[in-house]
């Protein structure tokens, strides 16, 4: 994994393209700076901070933001169906070593299900994320909004909580070890699906604060990834995996309207008096 991770940052540093605003906006205005005439030529986006100031406000604003009603429900939701992965890789052993009799090695490949799904969940927001957000915004008379990447949540949604319940179900009744393993891909598809639009919409909803949003997110997504996981066992135990992978399906279902009521919602919520906040 270390490895993978050095090949993509590598990648990353080559192949992508700087997209902050404020450092974009900073870079231009250096390099018209050196032209005659454009010696007090600044920034619109520049406030003059000192790197300690800007460090402080790097630090403090992410947690801020998580006060913000959108994006604390978005960033609860994203760091649920996050968590699930992990909470479904404690009970592989449970189930493929102790129900079906698979050895260690093959009782890690079991994992292969999930990751494929993964896959499948990448490729489709990839695919439609773009083109339905344009359809919307030409129907929308050319103006866009950051709701127009929800549609593709709605799918996510859905397809978590099928996983879960198929997953589950089908462990408890012991059917054939492939029909959890597909339980398991699908609940790879809605979690990408669901986190990767979440973080879309953040990214739309707040384009100067992008990072700074991401970041509040990782708070959230990281607590419950490391958290959540440890009272895994102990939920298993007392429920058995049927009834506890359906209680993390029911607590997934009742995020099920958020991405309806952000659709039709969200910009006024957004711009409202009584939410909007300065960051």
């Amino acid at each position: 994994m270390a490895i993978a991770a050095g090949v993509m940052a590598v990648c990353v540093v080559m192949f992508l393209h700087e997209s902050y605003p404020y450092a974009i906006l900073k870079r231009k205005t250096a390099r018209l700076r050196k032209s005659p005439g454009n010696e007090g030529l600044r920034s619109a986006l520049d406030t003059s901070k000192t790197p300690g100031q800007l460090f402080k406000f790097a630090i403090l604003r992410p947690p801020k933001m998580l006060v913000s009603p959108i994006i604390f429900l978005m960033s609860a939701y994203a760091a649920t169906v996050f968590s699930y992965a992990y909470l479904c890789f404690t009970t592989f052993p449970r189930i493929f070593k102790d129900q079906y009799g698979f050895g260690s090695g093959a009782s890690g490949l079991t994992s292969i299900g999930i990751g494929v799904g993964f896959i499948l969940g990448l490729l489709f927001v990839g695919a439609v994320s773009d083109p339905w957000s344009a359809y919307l915004t030409k129907k929308n008379d050319g103006a866009a909004k950051p709701e127009f990447r929800l549609p593709t949540l709605v799918i996510g949604a859905i397809f978590v909580p099928v996983g879960l319940f198929w997953y589950g179900w089908s462990a408890e009744y012991k059917a054939h070890w492939i029909v959890p393993i597909m339980g398991t891909a699908l609940l790879g598809i809605g979690i990408v699906t669901a986190y990767t639009t979440t973080a879309t919409y953040l990214i739309d909803a707040y384009t100067v604060y992008s990072a700074s949003v991401m970041a509040a997110s990782a708070i959230l997504r990281c607590l419950f990834g490391a958290l959540l996981p440890l009272a895994g066992s102990a939920m298993f135990d007392a429920l058995g995996v049927g009834w506890g992978n359906s209680v993390l399906g029911f607590i997934s279902l009742a995020f099920l309207p958020l991405p309806f009521i952000l659709f039709f919602y969200g910009e006024r919520i957004r711009e409202s008096k009584l939410f909007k906040m300065e960051f």
